[in-house]
């Protein structure tokens, strides 16, 4: 289930297990510095034997993978847009990601400018000049792909860490 090797995503949602059996003390919420903790652990590594670009392929093809099970697992309202983006406002706030907003929307040309304040990923790092949102990158990408049914470049433009204090994506089909 978790050591075989694949070519192709295997991932389930049951491999998330059931958590309210498995921590029954702890509960299914966790320290956001924690979180960090292993998300920028593995980007070093990644980024120290393979490469900037490889590392940031794996961020975003995981963020993807997330955004398209996300999307089917988490989110209920598909109908329209509106009901989509209201559904996944609610669900990143309920589960403490991060605060949706929509800044422009063309559903006809299927482009998008999306922020993100207080991102799980980011927020309150230190400045460094650099967007550091691949995952979430991603992740908007396979959900916007699992909505509209077409594949997306999704690309950050501002972030926390390049000093702005919302990251902000702009999203168009392709």
């Amino acid at each position: 289930m978790f050591k075989e090797e694949r070519t192709g995503s295997q991932f389930d949602w049951s491999m998330l297990g059931n958590l309210a059996e498995g921590r029954p003390n702890l509960g299914d919420s966790m320290n956001v510095a924690v979180y960090r903790l292993m998300q920028f652990t593995l980007r070093d590594v990644l980024i120290q034997r393979m490469g900037v670009a490889a590392a940031d392929r794996v961020f975003y093809d995981a963020g993807r993978e997330a955004g398209v099970q996300f999307y089917a697992h988490v989110l209920t309202k598909k109908d329209s847009f509106p009901d989509f983006v209201g559904d996944l406002q609610d669900a990143l706030r309920k589960l403490n990601i991060g605060i949706l907003r929509v800044e422009q929307a063309d559903l006809e040309r299927l482009r998008f400018t999306l922020t993100v304040a207080e991102d799980l990923d980011c927020s309150g790092l230190p400045v460094c000049g650099e967007q550091v949102c691949t995952y979430d990158e991603g992740f908007i990408h396979g959900l916007l792909s699992s909505h509209t049914g077409r594949e997306f470049q999704v690309r950050e433009v501002d972030c926390w860490a390049s000093g702005d204090r919302v990251c902000r994506f702009e999203a168009h089909a392709l």
